[in-house]
């Protein structure tokens, strides 16, 4: 392409994936695939092992459920609180890069060449990035992670508003609520976007400037040159897809939790781990058909109703809530967590560990492991863009709307705990600890219960969806070397699994073994996306500037 430059001394590869139009030459030796048994299109080591890797683990996690249990009850705890200091350390340095980023003279870059156009105006743009923070996430922790925050008031030491016997100490109350919502807004702004950010620039840059395959290892092409479409390259694309995979098993847990708890909450379906695993089976089979649909006639459909339905929810909520006070929440939140972002963001000298080890390490895992899913999305859709404005645009806009959706959920859910008894939030998430009650019982106290409620649990099932079905995309784009349309067999495979990989944790050690998974996935995943923004400055060093 005669807008693309190429990673100095580094020759562009014959067979390179051109995502600029779509226009393919697979054969060669660095995106070498071949077509195997049931129509899988094997790309090297890559799909073999990390396939193997997880057939081998729901076999072990079903055969053996009582030892996998007690290792991953164990698991969790030693990673956190051995390596908190890493990961918070290592989400610092994200941010840092990313604003690096944006004062740099590499911030006029622009992605796909200096002649490039973006493919979407920033309205789509916008709502595209609006998607990628939107999940499963969002509908557990929005009412949960704010009331337990403002409750328990650790992690800055704010007096909790609660005496001993349950009253409410007047004066206490609006500094809990404020860090209650800043303590949140943390472990969903700044820190999880940088750390896509970073993914999806060096996807984004790799791919489109440098013409390489859309896979993790060609962002190593720098640090490797050659050897990265060997074994090196190999280890990096199979921890991504361990990391996806234990990623999105997590969430699907999350979600199937929830939404079956919705359910015996609205229908009186019983709340347990048969009805969470049936629930996970049926849903993979609705992914499946998504798949089988492809991706304009699945995930894309799916998403806008989803989009759709959840703004329409979220407005609902704002309305029907104490509008002003959660309006007020949104300004004062936002600003004590710039104000203490600093103290949040301290690995050493703080004594708060089960909000660090407990909550932020474990958020921190979560995103990494999450980061390839989320990162080829937004490279796949940001095209044309500069370094600056992607980066600044990758940051704020999705951040800004969780800060929103954290805002409105979790300030409903303040408001009631703090006035008259506390309702049913305060009953499941400081009395009894239900979390995934915690949405229902703020939706119990507005108008409407039963068709929100229903409402919240079609959006988590339809999140659940859309997330196994993209996820199964991306996997599938990385065990096959960076091809986009790779077989649809080979699509299946990894939807099936990953709903597997979800049962087989919650019958094994249910949230905390789902938990334990996505950190050991994250830790070595930490190191990759470290030296990822090494590779990304070696990149940019070569690029025409606008």
């Amino acid at each position: 392409m005669s807008d693309q430059t190429t990673v100095e001394g580094v020759p562009e590869p014959e067979g390179h994936v051109n995502l600029i139009d779509t226009e393919y030459d697979i054969g060669q030796d660095n995106v070498e695939g071949s077509v195997g048994p049931f129509g899988f299109d094997i790309h090297n080591p890559v799909f073999l092992i990390s396939g193997l890797s997880v057939v081998a683990f729901v076999l072990f996690a079903l055969i053996f459920r009582e030892t996998a249990e007690a290792a991953f009850g164990a698991l969790r705890p030693w990673l956190t609180s051995t390596f908190d200091w890493f990961f918070l350390s290592a989400a610092n340095i994200f941010v840092i890069f990313c604003l690096f980023l944006i004062v740099s003279p590499w911030g006029s870059v622009r992605l796909g060449g200096t002649q490039a156009v973006p493919d979407y105006t920033y309205l789509g743009w916008f709502a595209m990035l609006f998607a990628a923070g939107m999940g499963i996430g969002l509908m557990f922790f929005g009412v949960l992670e704010p009331v337990y925050h403002m409750a328990i008031s650790e992690p800055l030491q704010t007096p909790s508003p609660f005496a001993e016997d349950g009253s409410i100490i007047a004066e206490n109350v609006e500094a809990a609520r404020a860090q209650g919502l800043a303590a949140t807004i943390y472990h969903w702004g700044l820190h999880p976007w940088a750390i896509y950010a970073v993914v999806a620039l060096s996807l984004a840059l790799f791919t489109y400037n440098k013409g390489l395959p859309l896979t993790i290892r060609s962002a190593f092409y720098p640090i490797f040159g050659e050897k990265v479409w060997g074994w090196p390259g190999h280890i990096i694309d199979t921890l991504a897809v361990f990391a996806t995979l234990f990623g999105l098993a997590t969430s699907l847990g999350f979600g199937a939790q929830q939404a079956v708890a919705g359910l015996e909450f609205v229908y009186g379906v019983p709340n347990d781990v048969t009805s969470q695993v049936v629930l996970i089976i049926i849903i993979t089979l609705v992914a499946l058909v998504s798949v089988l649909r492809g991706l304009d006639g699945g995930v894309k459909v799916l998403s806008e109703i989803n989009m759709g339905v959840a703004a329409l929810l979220l407005l609902f909520v704002l309305i029907a809530g104490p509008t002003v006070i959660i309006l007020t929440d949104f300004g004062k939140g936002l600003m004590t967590y710039v104000a203490d972002l600093v103290p949040l963001s301290t690995p050493f000298g703080r004594d708060d560990d089960s909000y660090r080890q407990g909550w932020t390490a474990f958020y921190w895992a979560w995103w990494i492991s999450w980061s390839p899913f989320v990162g080829m999305f937004i490279a796949r859709v940001s095209r044309g863009r500069t370094v600056r404005e992607f980066v600044i645009c990758v940051l704020i806009i999705p951040s800004l709307v969780c800060v929103l959706w954290m805002a409105v959920f979790g300030g409903a859910a303040i408001e009631q705990v703090l006035s008259g008894d506390g309702g049913l939030v305060k009953q499941y998430v400081i009395d009894s600890y239900s979390p995934e009650l915690s949405l229902f019982g703020m939706l119990a106290e507005l108008p409407l219960t039963a068709i929100t409620s229903t409402i919240a649990v079609v959006l988590v099932i339809v999140f659940f969806v859309t997330s196994s079905d993209s996820g199964s995309l991306v996997i599938d784009t990385i065990t096959a070397g960076g091809k986009i349309d790779a077989p649809v067999p080979q699509r299946v495979f990894w939807c099936l699994f990953e709903g597997l990989v979800a049962i087989v944790l919650l019958l094994g050690g249910g949230l905390a073994a789902l938990q334990a998974m996505v950190i050991s996935t994250g830790l070595p995943f930490t190191v990759v996306l470290l030296m990822m923004c090494w590779a990304i400055i070696a990149g940019l060093r070569s690029e025409k500037r606008d």
